[in-house]
């Protein structure tokens, strides 16, 4: 279990963009930390992954305090982090790729049974290079299947749906759907795409830095539909948030 306790963070520019946030979220369940745009979601992400430190509070990982640890010792802690913008690497396979994230050589019937769970065909992918020749929807798939690779306690994905096309848009949701089925650890991922929040197991409502609203998404979701004015600038669109 991740628990998050008074987190407040400040920007170089002085602005407070979290302003004492606590809140648990439960193993074997997929959570969706949702909100308008700007509202503190990312650097919440960003602070339980060890890119930023808090200004002030802890965060408690199974019980074990990782405030002082950096990227890579949460890393190893279990703790996996899925970027808005996976970043590419010329020269780097896929196959390459998959094997370190895993921490071994694994056989080639394994890394095509990594990546067909995301939708790829591995024979047609392993020799490729991690580079701009790959689609934003490929690109995210591949990264999610490094995440499955490190089987850790925690995965944070950071807007998944950021920068894809429809179709491959829709061909995530039926990823996280099935890794929602098969849920070994802590899932979280931050969005305010209406289809991604219809599969949530929980919604955290974070607007204007602050928790607004947690609980179950079939008690959640609804208030976000009807654009309960606690929750903020809600609308039924394809994004919920503008």
């Amino acid at each position: 279990m991740l628990e998050l306790q008074h987190i407040s963070w400040t920007a170089p520019d002085g602005s407070q963009v979290l302003r004492d946030v606590s809140l648990s979220i439960p193993e074997g369940k997929l959570t969706v930390i949702t909100g308008p745009n700007g509202g503190g979601k990312t650097t919440l992400a960003k602070i339980i992954a060890g890119i930023e430190t808090p200004d002030s509070g802890k965060i408690l990982l199974d019980g074990e305090d990782i405030t002082p640890l950096n990227v890579t010792e949460r890393a190893r802690q279990g703790v996996s982090f899925a970027f808005q913008q996976p970043v590419r690497f010329k020269g780097f396979t896929v196959r390459r790729l998959l094997e370190l994230a895993s921490g071994g050589k694994l056989s080639t019937d394994k890394l095509c049974e990594m990546l067909s769970r995301v939708g790829l065909c591995g024979r047609e992918y392993l020799n490729r290079e991690v580079d701009a020749t790959l689609s934003g929807g490929e690109i995210k798939r591949i990264e999610i299947a490094t995440v499955l690779a490190r089987h850790t306690k925690l995965s944070l994905f950071d807007e998944p749906e950021a920068g894809i096309d429809l179709w491959s848009f829709s061909s995530l949701i039926d990823v996280f759907q099935s890794m929602r089925g098969k849920l070994h650890g802590t899932l979280i991922i931050i969005s305010h795409q209406e289809r991604i929040l219809e599969i949530a197991d929980e919604l955290v409502v974070i607007s204007a830095g602050t928790l607004q609203k947690k609980g179950p998404a079939a008690e959640i979701l609804p208030q976000l539909m009807a654009g309960s004015p606690q929750c903020g600038a809600c609308a039924r669109r394809e994004a919920v948030f503008a």
